[in-house]
């Protein structure tokens, strides 16, 4: 079986194996507390960073490149258009759009405002990061102009990629989106995949949680 260490991106990783119908095992990881102390977790992915997974002898981290891995490894799958498939192009560019230029970004700020003295944390390299989270979400914004989710009329593991990129601008920064955007996300979230994952990720489901709250 899987076994799936740390929450944040790895609900990426477990919300595909729900997809999938992939079993699972999930190992939390206390980034926060004595990491250096779970002798396990550092065994597996010595920089120390989540997530990461162990599916018989292969040992991979990058929330992105996990769930590449598993869709060429357990696939095929709807999931994953193929390249002769015309929704490909739009798949690979928004799959990883989803970290490289909206979680990705976002994550710089949310580093700057939790290490940075209060008087640093807005400065050029957050101003610099927004800009780009806002640049890509224009991107987003035009493809779904075009078609129901990220990549084609069909649930895509983009969507996956895409979907918790923006939920996290929601709840790190307060990001606000525009009606298409929110209506994509009720799309994506509201799939039995999704629910089921948040079942295992006790964190995160409360991080969505206060999502719904600050309504």
């Amino acid at each position: 079986m899987i076994t799936l260490y740390g929450e944040g991106r790895g609900f990426r990783v477990a919300w595909l194996l729900e997809e999938m119908g992939r079993p699972y095992h999930m190992r939390p990881v206390d980034l926060l507390g004595d990491l250096e102390k779970d002798s396990e977790f550092l065994a597996i992915n010595p920089a120390g960073f989540i997530p990461a997974i162990v599916d018989g002898d292969t040992v991979m981290v990058e929330s992105i490149a996990i769930m590449e891995y598993l869709l060429a490894r357990y696939g095929p799958t709807p999931f994953a258009p193929t390249p002769d498939d015309p929704a490909f192009p739009a798949y690979q560019q928004f799959l990883h759009m989803g970290e490289a230029g909206l979680a990705g970004p976002i994550n710089a700020i949310v580093a700057t405002h939790i290490l940075a003295p209060e008087t640093e944390r807005e400065n050029r390299t957050t101003e610099w990061a927004l800009d780009i989270f806002r640049s890509r979400l224009g991107l987003v914004s035009r493809q779904l102009a075009r078609t129901p989710y990220i990549a084609a009329d069909h649930f895509t593991a983009a969507d996956i990629s895409v979907t918790y990129a923006l939920q996290f601008a929601q709840r790190t920064i307060g990001f606000t989106f525009g009606a298409a955007e929110l209506d994509y996300i009720e799309r994506t979230t509201a799939r039995a995949g999704y629910q089921r994952a948040m079942d295992n990720f006790p964190a995160t489901k409360a991080w969505v949680a206060g999502l719904a709250g600050s309504k």
